[in-house]
């Protein structure tokens, strides 16, 4: 193994209290008359990109009105991430420190443009990953944007860390190992490693 790539929502950090906070007021803010999200909304939409996200949750509004409200959504989201952050998982940065010494470090998530960034800025953990990529920039589903980082970075051996069927899946289309975060939101058939803390990472170090 020489590299380490790792989703984010569910296996770095819990952001959903201040999503939902960020998305309500979005909502309460627009001219749709829809009700407000609750975390267990956000739980079991975890994994999914936005379009999908906004089809599941606002099933009443056009393509259109979900973009926009999304958008929205997006903007006060950014802003409360970067300025707050959020519940990161126990010893996060010690475990980060530790791995880092050994392997390079990278984040792929199925999230919007600028919300890796928020996520390196309120919490100044940007130093400890070499690149990362989503599709909010890409445009790309989460198992092409593995392999365009393993061919960006030129790595050999990587090891994708998740919570969901979904990341799985991903780590499997890009033919990379995949450990499950079972700690996270999702489920898990079909891993190579199974982790019930984040700390758990440390018998790689």
């Amino acid at each position: 193994m020489d590299s380490i790539i790792f989703d984010l929502d569910g296996t770095l950090w819990d952001s959903r209290e201040q999503v939902v906070e960020a998305w309500n007021k979005a909502i309460g803010k627009s001219e749709f008359p829809i009700e407000k999200v609750e975390k267990a909304d956000l739980t079991r939409t975890m994994g999914l990109v936005i379009p999908e996200i906004a089809r599941v949750l606002f099933p009443q509004l056009t393509e259109r009105e979900q973009k926009q409200l999304m958008d929205a959504c997006g903007v006060e989201e950014l802003a409360l991430l970067k300025e707050k952050g959020a519940v990161l998982y126990d010893g996060l940065e010690e475990v980060l420190l530790a791995l880092s010494n050994t392997y390079k470090l990278f984040i792929v998530s199925n999230c919007r443009d600028g919300y890796i960034e928020a996520f390196f800025h309120s919490h100044g953990l940007s130093h400890y990953f070499t690149d990362y990529e989503n599709p909010g920039r890409t445009g790309l589903p989460k198992g092409e944007n593995i392999k365009l980082i393993v061919e960006r970075n030129g790595l050999q051996a990587p090891l994708y860390v998740g919570d969901t069927i979904g990341d799985q899946k991903a780590a499997h289309h890009a033919g990379v190992r995949f450990a499950y975060a079972s700690y996270g939101f999702g489920q898990s058939d079909h891993h190579d490693y199974k982790l019930t803390t984040f700390k758990d990472l440390l018998q790689f170090a």
